[in-house]
């Protein structure tokens, strides 16, 4: 059958990992890097877990849609093809959403030190320190300006005066001439966001220094100036008004680009795996299915180091007026057209009369039907809310940390070879720890990567805890894709799987992501990681409590079956072939109780 080039499987498999590799790549160069691009367009952290938890909520409920249409109607390469054109495209809509720093000056394209400000949500103040040269430079005044003094934004107005302030020109005005040219001055050379970020640079003398945001609750600081704690409560509200008319065009601009991004982008990673996974099926060579993750995952840690290192090299050259980062969506775009050339050749199976199925249904009532099943849908959810504090805001705890991106390349593609390495383990390590003790292992693993993550301390300092995600997320996830094969009935495993994957993880995603951004206001991200580190550990107690009170699981006794169904030998009733496995468990089941 395989010499027949409609099923020639080796051929199939081929194409299929090549193009796993490909669209590892593809999303490398974007997803890492996505909520960093958001922070240096200028967007307060609700906003940007807002942006984020939409992103998820569609991924979650369009991808299985289109999927079951392109089945339905019998259109998946077209799905698939017409997805990869129309993200080549969308994806480029970022790149056109205008920063609220209409002329970024953190960016030194031609080796000379710029001052490093940003233009903060409103009401946020920043806290300018200026100190005069003891000696002027020649032909350039001497700065009048006072020793100190404190600028703030109000809603609606971009930078105002600052309370008890009156007549003092905002930092922002100053002259860039007169800022760049100083002789012997020296200006920091970090991106300042108004949430996160403190500086622990110390300016030579005779320069500008730019003090950390004095927002009434700093992620990892506290607060500074005492006006801006008499305006604690009035910066807290700002930070979420929309009346600055910048902040307002960047987030609704932000928010359709990455709505219409993600309704074309989602559906093909689940289009792809199906029309696969049935074509595979048909000639029995499924085997091969199975190992197609590992290819992704190649591809992620390629493209994650490549794009970080290309980023450096070519952002002044593609973007002159705009946020650092544009390289990441040009090269998702390029990688996009590549993807499509493979989507031309990926096998799709031959077109059947489509009949309808209830498989998601029964996989649904199968879940709220079993406490097993419940428990560890439980334990989905909160994974992808605990992972969606991490995917979106640790690059900026790395980013205040000094950390550059091709460390920040480094340590996710860390986790995703740890995770290759671990592989050959994974059927050891659940014969040994049980389904149930490697899912505990896992949360555990993870739930101490959050609280690690909470303590960094150096811009290297994240990368010995990302070894730890070969546990917290491959092993654990292992765990997970075993249990639910045990669990499933017979064909609702790939539905069952594809509920826990898209819906269950999928809506704690999303809902972690909006949650997470408040709380990183309001508090900090180390409050964000250690928090959930404290969930995830009262869950795993509680996990592996309640383990010995659920339904026990029972062995049934396959020789009974095969007698009872030699015996069953009367054809007058109808339906008595397809009962003899119910009736037999039915005894199966008197037996265990009695």
């Amino acid at each position: 059958m395989s010499a027949n080039p409609q099923w020639d499987t080796s051929r199939a498999l081929g194409v299929a990992r090549f193009f796993h590799l490909v669209c590892g790549v593809r999303d490398a160069c974007v997803t890492p890097f996505l909520t960093l691009y958001l922070r240096q367009l200028g967007l307060a952290a609700p906003w940007v877990g807002i942006l984020m938890g939409t992103k998820h909520l569609i991924a979650a409920f369009w991808a299985p849609f289109c999927a079951f249409l392109a089945k339905s109607y019998q259109k998946r390469r077209v799905l698939l093809i017409g997805s990869l054109l129309g993200s080549v495209g969308a994806s480029l809509l970022m790149v056109l959403v205008p920063p609220l720093d209409r002329d970024p000056g953190y960016r030194s394209c031609n080796g000379s030190h710029s001052v490093t400000a940003t233009v903060p949500p409103p009401a946020v103040a920043l806290t300018v320190n200026v100190t005069s040269a003891p000696e002027p430079a020649p032909n350039y005044p001497a700065p009048s300006l006072p020793a100190e003094r404190s600028t703030g934004v109000g809603p609606g107005d971009g930078f105002r005066e600052g309370p008890g302030e009156s007549g003092q020109e905002p930092f922002s005005r100053l002259p860039s001439s007169f800022v760049g040219s100083i002789q012997g001055t020296r200006t920091t050379s970090r991106v300042l966001h108004p949430i996160t970020s403190r500086v622990k640079d110390t300016p030579q003398e005779g320069a500008f220094r730019v003090v950390s945001p004095a927002h009434p609750l700093l992620a990892g600081g506290t607060a500074l100036a005492s006006p801006a704690n008499q305006s604690a409560a009035r910066g807290m509200a700002g930070a979420l008004d929309l009346s600055s008319e910048g902040l307002r065009w960047t987030f609704i601009l932000s928010l359709g680009s990455m709505v219409v991004w993600e309704l074309l982008t989602s559906p093909v990673e689940q289009v792809a795996d199906d029309s696969l996974y049935e074509y595979l099926d048909f000639v029995d060579a499924t085997d091969g299915y199975r190992s197609l993750w590992i290819w992704r995952l190649l591809g992620m840690s390629a493209g994650v180091c490549g794009i970080s290192a290309l980023v450096g090299q070519l952002d002044c050259f593609l973007m002159t007026n705009g946020p650092r980062g544009v390289v990441h969506f040009y090269g998702y775009s390029l990688v996009s057209t590549l993807a499509l050339l493979v989507s031309i050749a990926f096998p799709v199976p031959v077109c059947r009369q489509w009949e309808p199925s209830y498989k998601m249904v029964k996989a649904l009532s199968l879940v709220g039907g079993d406490p097993r099943l419940i428990t560890l849908a439980l334990t989905v959810f909160l994974i992808g809310t605990a992972t969606s504090t991490v995917q979106n805001f640790l690059f900026w705890h790395m980013k205040d940390h000094e950390s550059t991106e091709p460390v920040m390349g480094v340590s996710v593609a860390l986790g995703l070879l740890g995770e290759i390495l671990l592989h050959p383990l994974k059927t050891p390590l659940l014969r040994k720890l049980s389904r149930v003790g490697t899912v505990g292992l896992g949360l555990g693993c993870l739930a101490g990567q959050l609280l690690y993550f909470s303590f960094l301390w150096s811009w290297w300092s994240v990368l010995p805890a990302q070894l730890l995600s070969a546990v917290s997320h491959g092993a654990l996830w292992w765990a997970v894709g075993a249990s639910i094969e045990h669990l499933a009935t017979p064909g609702t495993e790939r539905p069952l799987s594809a509920v826990f994957r898209d819906h269950f993880y999928g809506v704690g995603a999303s809902l972690g992501s909006f949650v997470g951004g408040f709380v990183v206001m309001h508090f900090s991200l180390a409050v964000l990681y250690q928090s959930c580190c404290v969930v995830l550990l009262l869950w795993l107690a509680l996990f592996l409590s309640i383990q010995s009170r659920l339904p026990q699981e029972r062995t049934i006794n396959y020789s009974k079956l095969l007698a009872v169904e030699a015996s069953d030998t009367s054809d007058s009733e109808q339906g008595t072939e397809r009962d003899w496995l119910v009736k037999a468990m039915r005894d199966e089941h008197s037996d265990w109780r009695g």
